[in-house]
């Protein structure tokens, strides 16, 4: 009986280990495929923000940002772009970059106050869903040369048809009227309101906020890839890819007056360094800043002829510090200056790079005065007479120590110059006492004369 009652026991207490066992496993796998749900019904989504031109720096930030997309395995790409247009060889390849990648973008044109213009209404078109901030603007892509001016008839032309044919090739899966529109905007510039882009099909949504636009798109088919996709975008968790220390640098160098200032320094420094040459700091000062802003030129669409007018500007100034003109080449130097700046930027080029003539005068103004003082400075350093040495000594007040002794022609006795005793010799008398003036040296002795006789002898003179 003993034996059957520990059996008993034994079992029952068996029996509460293994009900408490299954209800562990059960749950863990209700935990898991909650949490599976869950992941199922949220998403990721990349957000890329970008206000600026379009240039090399935009393609570097996109292309880091959809590959981090890639490997975050998110659900989408949300670009929010603000630009007024820019390269079309820039363009040309973020189109490549969006219809080949493997993770659907989604483009929102915001705040409200944004636009896509130019350029940018290329890269809306890529994007495999679009949608637009109220108040916002879309379009004006007519083609342009890189200064800004008109093509000629025939290879406008031929641009035109080129990007024609990239848009409706991105716009054919919206349906004739975004087709139209497309066309409209590289043939004739033609720019449309949030409303209107939406009731021609070329975007999918007016959203406030990105949050409202993500919450619009969910359920949307689209293509990526060749492969058909259903956005998951109602509940997603947001994380954003910021631009880095190195492309807020390029970026700003898109700023026509940061690249205007950086290249008047640079061309200045070098000046300077040539006309002095010995330093090396003007010399790395110019080499840097020109070469920055000679990069930053390389983003930006300008006019040629108003960099030789800038050279042309200081070379001018430099010739005033070495002329007497009166100030005659510094008013031209700086007037050419000016020119050079406003022609530089604003000969035809887009909105976006052109300098305000407010500027450019402060700019020219600026540099001409700062450029004037430098090199006044270095030239009459360069003429000074020197403060050490035999040709330190030329011309030097000093006080006789003693009364001269005669020997022979001369007079001989000692002088304090400098607070040094010097030997000394004299052609005439020389008192205790009496001022007189370095003439020469010869080894460690000095010929002086006395400053009354100078003073009296540059009175007389007519």
């Amino acid at each position: 009986m003993h034996m059957i009652s520990l059996n008993r026991r034994l079992t029952q207490k068996h029996s509460k280990v293994t009900w408490v066992a299954l209800c562990l496993l059960f749950c863990l796998g209700f935990t898991f495929a909650w949490a599976q749900l869950a992941k199922a019904q949220s998403s990721e989504v990349v957000v890329l923000e970008f206000d600026g031109p379009v240039t090399p720096v935009m393609h570097t930030y996109f292309e880091r940002g959809l590959a981090q997309a890639v490997a975050d395995e998110a659900d989408a790409v949300l670009i929010i772009l603000d630009t007024p247009g820019g390269a079309l060889d820039t363009t040309i390849e973020l189109v490549q970059l969006f219809r080949a990648s493997e993770v659907p973008i989604i483009m929102y044109i915001g705040p409200k106050g944004a636009q896509a213009a130019s350029a940018g209404s290329i890269i809306t078109a890529a994007a495999h869903a679009a949608g637009m901030a109220p108040e916002t603007v879309i379009g004006a892509a007519s083609p342009i040369n890189s200064d800004g001016s008109d093509i000629n008839e025939t290879a406008y032309r031929k641009v035109v048809e080129d990007t024609k044919a990239m848009m409706r090739g991105l716009t054919e899966r919206r349906g004739p009227e975004a087709v139209a529109l497309a066309e409209a905007m590289i043939e004739e510039a033609r720019a449309v309101s949030a409303q209107e882009a939406l009731d021609a099909g070329f975007i999918d949504a007016i959203a406030d906020s990105p949050e409202a636009l993500l919450a619009q798109l969910n359920g949307r088919s689209v293509l990526v890839n060749g492969e058909e996709m259903i956005l998951n975008t109602a509940s997603s968790s947001q994380s954003a890819i910021p631009l880095t220390f190195i492309e807020n640098l390029l970026l700003a160098l898109t700023n026509p007056v940061l690249v205007s200032i950086l290249m008047a320094i640079g061309v200045q420094a070098i000046i300077i360094e040539i006309s002095n040459p010995g330093g090396w700091v003007a010399g790395f000062i110019g080499v840097l800043f020109l070469g920055i802003g000679l990069f930053g030129l390389g983003q930006l669409p300008v006019n040629w002829l108003g960099m030789g007018l800038i050279l042309l500007a200081f070379v001018l100034l430099a010739l005033e510090t070495t002329t007497p003109t009166n100030g005659a080449l510094a008013v031209t130097g700086t007037i050419t200056l000016i020119g050079g700046l406003l022609v530089l930027f604003n000969s035809g080029t887009p909105e976006f790079v052109r300098l305000s003539i407010p500027a450019a005068i402060a700019i020219a103004v600026f540099t001409a005065g700062f450029f004037l003082a430098i090199v006044t400075f270095a030239v009459r350093a360069q003429r000074k007479q020197p403060i050490t040495g035999q040709q330190g000594m030329m011309g030097q007040i000093g006080t006789a120590r003693d009364s001269f002794d005669a020997d022979g022609r001369f007079y001989r006795g000692t002088i304090m110059v400098k607070g040094e005793i010097w030997q000394a010799t004299a052609s005439q008398p020389i008192q205790f006492g009496d001022e007189v003036r370095v003439r020469q040296m010869q080894g460690m002795k000095v010929e002086v004369e006395p400053v009354a006789d100078t003073a009296v002898l540059e009175a007389t003179t007519p």
